[in-house]
């Protein structure tokens, strides 16, 4: 699992921790049953304190991306597929929203954002 941490990000460690293994979950490349890195094995690899994966983990438990064995380690959990499919939504809203500031900034309107996008979706195989 490859897990990239940014110091120049705005948001906390432990939420980036989260939001990579929430994108590997949805994406397939973390499947159910999966074994995680152990908090302690995480922790030294990213650099980070113990307490920062602890808590990444816990968020992760508590929003039903993983679970732990007691002894054994924290593995992916299965997924009900109406969740992976909320999830995938709340994440295109929140890069619609910044498409939207971004369209503002250069004068596009909804109609010309809506033209791009048919644009995309004709060239995507």
């Amino acid at each position: 699992m490859n897990i990239l941490i940014s110091n120049a990000n705005d948001k906390p460690i432990y939420e980036q921790i989260c939001t990579q293994i929430k994108n590997a979950v949805l994406a397939g490349a973390l499947r159910p049953g999966d074994a995680l890195p152990s908090i302690r094995s995480l922790a030294k690899d990213l650099r980070v304190s113990v307490i920062t994966t602890k808590r990444a983990y816990d968020e992760l438990e508590k929003d039903g991306y993983l679970y732990t064995v007691p002894g054994k380690g924290c593995y992916v959990a299965e997924k009900n597929t109406q969740l992976v499919r909320e999830a995938y939504l709340t994440q295109i809203e929140e890069h619609m929203t910044k498409i939207l500031s971004l369209a503002a900034a250069c004068g596009l309107t909804a109609d010309d954002l809506a033209e791009m996008l048919r644009l995309l979706a004709q060239n995507d195989p």
